[in-house]
């Protein structure tokens, strides 16, 4: 159960979501492929853990985080596109010219998996956006029509999930994720 969706400024949360179990020098994901936009080079950056560090203590920070109690269980990465590789895609289009924000990642716990918590990041994630004054926030979902997603592929979402938060589909993409097209779906803030 969730009881709070925060602002991931706590880097020992982040950590437990996204970081290496062990060795923080490791290569792990830390959700900074698409934050940092390929400005670091092909590949994952080595000194992941002090980028995020840094992100954590930035304003806007990387994303939020999901609770129950204290125990951190989940974890969305959004911030606005302009700041993030999807400015450049070439698969995800540009709906407009709105300075729109992006959720591109949704991540929950083993053990906290089939309660709703995606729910709950997707809407903490909008509600993240709104306090930052965004006109419009965007998600790139798998469009799996209900058909059962490998959970390495969901990372970004499904449709419904998207759909049952209130976002509409924008826009098709090129994108293809676990064998599924992604859509671009959008929520307007205004």
């Amino acid at each position: 159960m969730v009881t709070s969706v925060r602002a991931a400024t706590e880097f020992n949360d982040v950590r437990t979501m996204l970081g290496p179990k062990q060795d923080l020098d490791a290569k792990a994901c830390w959700c900074l492929g698409h934050r940092l936009g390929g400005s670091t080079g092909p590949g994952l950056p080595s000194n992941g853990a002090d980028i995020v560090r840094g992100l954590c203590a930035q304003g806007p920070p990387p994303g939020v985080l999901a609770y129950d109690g204290t125990d951190v269980v989940g974890w969305a990465g959004v911030h606005p596109r302009a700041d993030t590789a999807l400015a450049r895609s070439r698969t995800i289009p540009h709906v407009d010219d709105l300075v729109v924000w992006s959720v591109w990642c949704l991540r929950v716990r083993a053990g906290h998996r089939g309660q709703g918590i995606s729910h709950a990041l997707l809407a903490g994630a909008v509600e993240f956006a709104r306090g930052y004054g965004a006109p419009a926030i965007e998600g790139y979902p798998l469009d799996n029509g209900g058909a059962r997603a490998d959970r390495t592929a969901a990372y970004v979402g499904t449709r419904s999930l998207f759909e049952r938060a209130g976002f509409t589909k924008a826009a098709d993409t090129g994108s293809v994720v676990g064998g599924f097209p992604r859509v671009l779906m959008r929520l307007d803030l205004r």
